[in-house]
C-alpha cells in the first residue's frame, strides 16, 4: 500500500504532559548523539512538508539538546547559479555528515521532483530522470554506513492558512513568509499529485517515508523526535565503549591507584 497523505490529517492534541515527555525524547536523543561521536557514526535527518507545517520548531527541538560542533542544520533554499550549472546532488554532497556528524536537512534533494517540478524549474526529463538518481545516492550513503531518516509533515489547507495569517499578523514572525508561500498554496493541488509520485518512486526499503500530522504542533513534535529517536537507536550502537587504557592510567595516577572508571 503507498502513502495517502489524508490519512495524517487528524489533528489529535497531544494525550499527556508535553513538557515532560519533549524533556524525555531530548534526553534520550542527547544520549543517541552522544553514540554517534563516541562510536564514529553519521546520519541524515531529513524533513520535507508543506509550508508552515511546522518543520523549523521540529528541528528547533530535535536539536536542542545537542553537542553544535557535531550536527549541522541545512536550510535548503534556492539553487545559485553555480549550483544551477552542475548537477542537483551536486550541492548536497558538502553537506553529508562526516564522521561522529549528523547532518538535518530543512528540506532536500526532493525540491528536484516538488517545487522545480511544479513550477517548470527543471525539464519533465529532469525530474522523471530524477528518481533513480535520488533512489541511487540514498542507497550509497546507506551502504557507506550513514543511517537516513525522511520525514514529511503534513497539514491541511485549513490549517496552512490559519498558520499563515497569523505568521502575517505578528511582527516578528512576518519575515517567514514570502510571495512564493502563496504561489505554492495556489498549486496545491499539483503539489499534492507531485507528492504522491515522489512517495511512489522514493518510498524505498532503505530510505522508507514517514508521514507526521503536523496538524496539532505539539502532537506533531512529540511523534517526529520519537519516530527519530526510535529508528537511530536501532541504527547505532547505544553501548558506551569502554574507557580508554591510557586515559584510565592518567585518571589513577591523577587521583589515585583507587580511582575506578565504570
Amino acid at each position: 500500500m503507498g502513502i495517502d497523505l489524508a490519512e495524517h490529517e487528524k489533528g489529535e492534541k497531544f494525550a499527556g504532559d508535553y513538557d515532560a515527555a519533549l524533556a524525555d525524547v531530548q534526553e534520550r536523543l542527547a544520549r543517541i548523539q552522544v553514540a554517534h561521536i563516541v562510536h564514529g557514526k553519521r546520519s541524515i535527518i531529513l524533513f520535507e512538508g508543506w509550508d508552515a507545517a511546522g518543520k523549523g520548531g521540529i528541528i528547533q527541538r530535535l536539536t536542542g539538546e545537542w553537542d553544535p560542533r557535531h550536527f549541522e542544520v541545512w536550510p535548503i533554499a534556492a539553487p545559485t547559479p553555480e549550483e544551477k550549472a552542475r548537477h542537483f546532488l551536486w550541492r548536497f554532497w558538502n553537506r553529508l555528515p562526516g564522521r561522529s556528524e549528523i547532518s538535518v536537512f530543512d528540506r532536500s534533494w526532493y525540491g528536484r521532483v516538488l517545487v522545480e517540478r511544479v513550477e517548470s524549474f527543471a525539464t519533465e526529463r529532469q525530474w522523471q530522470r530524477a528518481y533513480d538518481e535520488i533512489n541511487e545516492f540514498e542507497a550509497q550513503q546507506k551502504e557507506d554506513g550513514t543511517a537516513i531518516i525522511k520525514l514529511f509533515i503534513h497539514v491541511t489547507q485549513e490549517t496552512q492558512d490559519k498558520r499563515l495569517k497569523e505568521r502575517l499578523q505578528h511582527p516578528w514572525k512576518r519575515w517567514k513568509t514570502g510571495a512564493e508561500d502563496f504561489r505554492n498554496r495556489a498549486r496545491r493541488d499539483d503539489y499534492l499529485k507531485a507528492m504522491a509520485d515522489m512517495f511512489d518512486h522514493t518510498d524505498t526499503r532503505w530510505a522508507p517515508w514517514h508521514v507526521i500530522d503536523g496538524n496539532n504542533k505539539k502532537a506533531a513534535r512529540i511523534a517526529a523526535l520519537t519516530l527519530i529517536a526510535d529508528k537511530l537507536e536501532k541504527s547505532v550502537p547505544m553501548t558506551a565503549p569502554p574507557a580508554d587504557a591510557e586515559l584510565t592510567a592518567l585518571a589513577k595516577a591523577t587521583f589515585g591507584a583507587d580511582f575506578q572508571l565504570d
